[in-house]
């Protein structure tokens, strides 16, 4: 195997976990590098001598001046520039589209499987590749009794998302796991921004002693190993979201939707706990809390069940698929 040095055009902390280490456990270098000016970036590319860029997502760099900026220095130093789209399907329009148009990168993976011909069909050799989850990060801990909760939420609210596009499955997932639970008086651990704007989606605001803040990404396995059910929202119907993976590779017990994408990477009452409805949602919370054995039964398969679905497996796809385009 030929060890290449990777650069991930990043400057947050998101990104720099996940798929860089499963491109390491690889046996290659990456970076990450940092924020972005063009004397930074000229800099790693003249001395770290990168043989391949990575850019991933919507982040602070992310800005037309930059985007030109990659695009015009990538081709200057000769080194693929690869895209992965981590906001489709609904912002392809307003944002990855345009984004596109300026990186004009070597090759685009998508999270969404429907995109990828929308890709294809406006000159861009592209591929699905979806989210994974990191041992390194997102593994089982001891419970921890800061973190311990009946019911947890790891997310942000996203309420003025929400109000500009209401037909986003996420009211539904809202509608589905958190409205009913409130409703009964369940105390829910909130971990993430703007829960407290979020009482015209879920008909009554959240108390505040249930309101945690946001939680940095490397301790979101304590919240997901300590609370005895995680709520794990959902965006669309047939895709999974990131924290999907994450919150039962930390060995967490979900409940989450059924839907056609949750069923066909999990079976309810064996890997986690799907709800149709908010009756059923109820349902579910009643039983799982009552029953620790069960519980412990489903994280356990869970996890093995979703152990393939590692980052390390998502690095080795990526290559093989920019190897076949000559990329690598």
């Amino acid at each position: 195997m030929v060890v290449m040095k990777i650069l991930f055009l990043e400057r947050g902390k998101l990104w720099s976990y996940g798929l860089p280490d499963g491109l390491r456990d690889l046996g290659h270098e990456v970076r990450t590098s940092g924020p972005i000016t063009r004397h930074s970036l000229s800099t790693l590319f003249t001395f770290y001598k990168p043989d391949l860029l990575i850019n991933v997502g919507w982040g602070l760099d992310h800005t037309p001046k930059n985007e030109l900026m990659m695009r015009e220095l990538a081709t200057s130093f000769k080194i693929p520039l690869i895209y992965w789209s981590t906001e489709d399907p609904n912002f392809t329009k307003v944002f990855t589209l345009p984004l596109l148009s300026r990186l004009k990168p070597d090759f685009v993976f998508t999270i969404s499987p429907q995109t990828v011909d929308v890709f294809r069909k406006k000159g861009y050799a592209a591929a699905h590749m979806d989210f994974g989850f990191h041992p390194n990060v997102h593994r089982k801990l001891q419970p921890i009794r800061k973190y311990k909760a009946d019911f947890a939420v790891v997310a942000n609210a996203y309420p003025d998302v929400l109000q500009k596009y209401p037909k986003l499955y996420r009211r539904t997932s809202l509608n589905t796991l958190i409205k009913p639970l409130l409703k009964s008086g369940a105390k829910i651990d909130f971990y993430g921004r703007n829960w407290a704007r979020m009482k015209p989606y879920l008909g009554k605001a959240i108390p505040k002693r249930f309101l945690k803040g946001p939680i940095p990404y490397k301790d979101t396995n304590k919240v997901y190993s300590s609370a005895k059910i995680i709520l794990g929202l959902q965006n669309y119907t047939d895709m999974v979201t990131q924290r999907t993976y994450e919150a039962i590779g930390s060995g967490g017990f979900l409940l989450t939707n059924s839907t056609p994408a949750t069923r066909q990477l999990l079976k309810s009452g064996r890997d986690a706990a799907l709800s149709s409805s908010p009756a059923e949602t109820l349902k579910l919370a009643r039983y799982y809390l009552a029953n620790a054995q069960a519980r412990e039964r489903v994280r356990r398969n869970g996890r093995q069940t979703i152990s393939k679905h590692n980052y390390t497996n998502r690095a080795r796809y990526m290559l093989s698929i920019l190897k076949k385009h000559g990329l690598i």
